[in-house]
């Protein structure tokens, strides 16, 4: 099967979804089999299980990006550049089962923008609407770069958070297990001992004993309490209430809110950015990032200052309106507007809130340490004095 190389395209878009010849579907299939030997690849991602899967990660999407620009800027067309990726991809992964797909439905004459809107759940509403872009205007290697420009420094912005949030996770989920540990195994043996002597015990040894048999008999239905509540809350957040309501707390919760706010700004000024520098409309900008920007408060105010845009290109005013942007944000960007480069605007805003998003995060991390050390120490000064005041009790009533 053979794809003509791009020249001249007799229409915008044309030379990226038209191959040499109309080879059936099957004989595509057939030909997009993985080679004998093929390994040692970026795509070679799977880690076990033979389910098929059918969509790629964020980071497979970026390294899919990534190699299709050069397949391309290498001289490929992009039919050829899909059947080479689809033929290093393990049987059974996402990006050989997307690839394989993609592939097809350009050979069948659909536009590389429609067949990506085909797998949602790889490419969001941002990828489709600039390929389509960059096939009106011809230059796809350009769009395909900043695309992978995008999708790293959003990664980098979610890997910083994660970073920041993963100590005190581990740290509380060890505490956990260490108090339920004492609870359930080592009070209870203290427990027989006291009880033995028949020496009355004081109030703070008598409220961890009562904590221990609570747990005891009680262990079983606290962890089937909280398994119920976490499916329903998984479930709950899913929804348009919970989705508010939680992305409502993460902007207003002290030490995380300026980490979440500023995330959410920066991404916003990112996107628009990169929509607007190839040319899709501001509208469209505005609503796809609504869908994108990882906040639905934020999101619904998008929505909200979407509908007052009437001539379409000015958005500073309706976003100021808005109420959930900072005076900063909506005033650097009506200078943008004003000077005619809101591209060079947006790009300053999202490079000031990405530096706010990090000394957010130090401030985060810095005071986040003490806090967890003071209340691990607590917790296990409040086992110990338990215990020591029961010993000296029960010495001195020996004695």
């Amino acid at each position: 099967m053979g794809y003509a190389k791009r020249r001249t395209p007799a229409a915008p878009g044309a030379a990226l979804t038209a191959p040499a010849s109309a080879a059936p579907a099957a004989a595509v299939k057939t030909a997009l089999a993985p080679k004998k030997g093929a390994g040692g690849s970026i795509w070679n991602m799977q880690i076990g299980g033979t389910a098929q899967k059918t969509a790629m990660k964020r980071v497979e999407v970026l390294l899919f990006t990534s190699e299709l620009a050069d397949l391309i800027e290498a001289g490929m067309t992009l039919g050829q550049a899909l059947q080479a990726l689809a033929n290093q991809g393990e049987e059974g992964s996402g990006p050989r089962f997307v690839c394989q797909d993609l592939c097809e439905r350009i050979v069948r004459g659909e536009n590389f923008s429609d067949a990506c809107a085909h797998h949602p759940k790889t490419f969001e509403p941002l990828y489709a609407n600039m390929i389509r872009a960059a096939e009106a205007s011809g230059a796809m290697v350009d769009v395909l770069r900043r695309l992978a420009d995008h999708y790293e420094r959003n990664d980098n912005m979610r890997g910083k958070i994660k970073s920041a949030l993963s100590y005190p996770v581990i740290v509380l989920c060890f505490g956990v297990l260490a108090v339920v540990g004492a609870l359930v195994w080592i009070i209870p043996k203290f427990q027989k001992v006291f009880d033995s002597l028949g020496a009355t015990l004081p109030l703070p040894t008598r409220i961890l004993i009562g904590m221990s048999d609570f747990m005891i008999h009680y262990g079983w239905t606290l962890l089937i309490g909280l398994v119920l509540f976490a499916l329903w809350f998984r479930r709950w957040k899913t929804t348009e209430k919970g989705r508010l309501t939680i992305d409502g707390w993460k902007l207003r919760a002290p030490l995380i809110k300026g980490i979440v706010a500023c995330g959410a700004y920066s991404s916003l000024a990112y996107t628009l950015k990169t929509l607007l520098q190839n040319g899709v409309n501001v509208l469209q900008a505005l609503k796809i990032s609504e869908e994108t920007c990882g906040n639905a408060v934020i999101g619904a105010a998008l929505a909200e200052a979407r509908k007052r845009v009437t001539d379409g290109t000015s958005i500073s005013g309706p976003l100021a309106a808005s109420g959930a942007f900072p005076r900063m944000m909506t005033d650097m960007l009506a200078v943008g507007e004003q000077a005619g480069d809101m591209a060079g605007s947006l790009e300053h805003i999202g490079k000031r809130y990405q530096k706010d998003m990090d000394r957010n995060i130090a401030s985060f991390t810095n005071a986040l340490e003490p806090m967890l050390i003071v209340l691990i120490a607590g917790v296990v000064g409040f086992v110990a004095v338990a215990i020591l005041m029961a010993v000296f009790q029960v010495s001195s009533s020996l004695g």
